[in-house]
């Protein structure tokens, strides 16, 4: 079984529509890196039904450690950066996607998060 892991930081306060959009930013990156890489998960994961599951970090260290733990075990993890044309400074760093990949992976990397 396959599953979509969104990291985001929760120390930036973001608005709805703002965690929404980077959490779509986020998807929709690692969605097409692994589309790539790996076309066979991508279409297992969606006849499964697309799972995805949003976790929180406090902050930016926490997330880049997040992200190079999942890099580090092989996961295709694409990171998000604000444009900064509304609430984030330009260039701000605010959450991650990873895989669609195997769920049982991505719980062990990233299992002892929150959900947001």
């Amino acid at each position: 079984m396959y599953k979509q892991t969104i990291v985001v930081r929760a120390d930036l306060k973001m608005g709805r529509g703002k965690l929404a959009a980077q959490s779509s930013h986020a998807s929709l990156s690692a969605y097409k890196k692994v589309s790539k890489s790996n076309p066979e998960i991508i279409k297992a994961w969606e006849m499964e039904g697309q799972k995805k599951v949003v976790l929180k970090v406090n902050g930016e260290a926490e997330l880049f450690e997040f992200f190079q733990k999942g890099k580090d075990a092989g996961i295709p993890c694409e990171i998000i950066r604000d444009a900064g044309a509304t609430q984030l400074e330009p260039g701000t760093y605010t959450c991650f996607g990873a895989g669609p990949w195997d769920e049982k992976t991505l719980d062990q990397i990233f299992g002892k998060l929150k959900l947001l």
